[in-house]
């Protein structure tokens, strides 16, 4: 589906981008629609410079032996380049993304996402801003994989989707928080019974209520 004027304005170069420029990529720009858990792009797929429309997505790594180590999320408004890997030739490893709800995205294809990094300077310094952005993302996710206590991710990650849903409730698997977190299903249910022993949350099938979020938040702190 072609873009709206709107939407491709919405793009943080294209106040840089000339007159030719700005009719290529309202030519060959498109959007398109991914349903929850639909995998977008990843591994040696060079999609592209993405802007998320509407939903969001998830980035992860993929273990040989399947493990999921989530590295970021992308929300409204967020712009990626790491799904336009073949543009940067110093990204040498292989992420993954996958919806997490109903998804639009914006796509400009790496043929002329590459072609205006070439020709102009702002888009090339926007490439490398958003590539370090999204790296500053990465070591911070893997800081708290690896030097984070379990109860403190978990429980951040209990606040931060009741921040962002608006509710105590959280429909959520222990399957779903494992991706989320970088963990082990058991390891998620383990945590999770202990909350819930401590009052903390309570537990139904596919939901958890936060009860005390007060009591979570001191745990970051400890």
């Amino acid at each position: 589906m072609k873009p709206t004027d709107d939407m491709l304005s919405g793009l943080p170069f294209w106040g840089q981008l000339s007159a030719t420029q700005r009719a290529d990529v309202a030519e060959m720009t498109y959007t398109r629609h991914y349903d929850k858990g639909g995998l977008i792009g990843g591994g040696a797929n060079c999609l592209g410079l993405i802007q998320v429309l509407r939903g969001g997505t998830r980035v992860y790594l993929l273990s040989p032996e399947g493990r999921e180590v989530t590295l970021y999320r992308l929300g409204v408004g967020d712009c990626c380049v790491l799904t336009a890997s073949c543009v940067m030739r110093q990204i040498t490893f292989e992420t993954h993304m996958v919806a997490e709800r109903g998804t639009e995205l914006l796509i400009l294809p790496a043929h002329t996402f590459a072609r205006l990094t070439g020709e102009n300077i702002h888009v090339r310094c926007l490439m490398y801003e958003l590539a370090v952005r999204r790296f500053s993302e990465v070591m911070f996710s893997l800081q708290q994989v690896l030097f984070t206590r379990f109860d403190s991710r978990l429980a951040s990650f209990l606040l931060s989707e009741s921040a962002r849903t608006g509710s105590r409730e959280l429909r959520l698997t222990h399957e779903e928080i494992a991706r989320q977190v970088s963990s082990a299903r058991e390891v998620v249910a383990r945590m999770l019974k202990r909350f819930a022993s401590e009052g903390l949350v309570s537990l139904r099938r596919g939901v958890i209520r936060l009860e005390r979020p007060e009591e979570l938040k001191k745990i970051l702190s400890e």
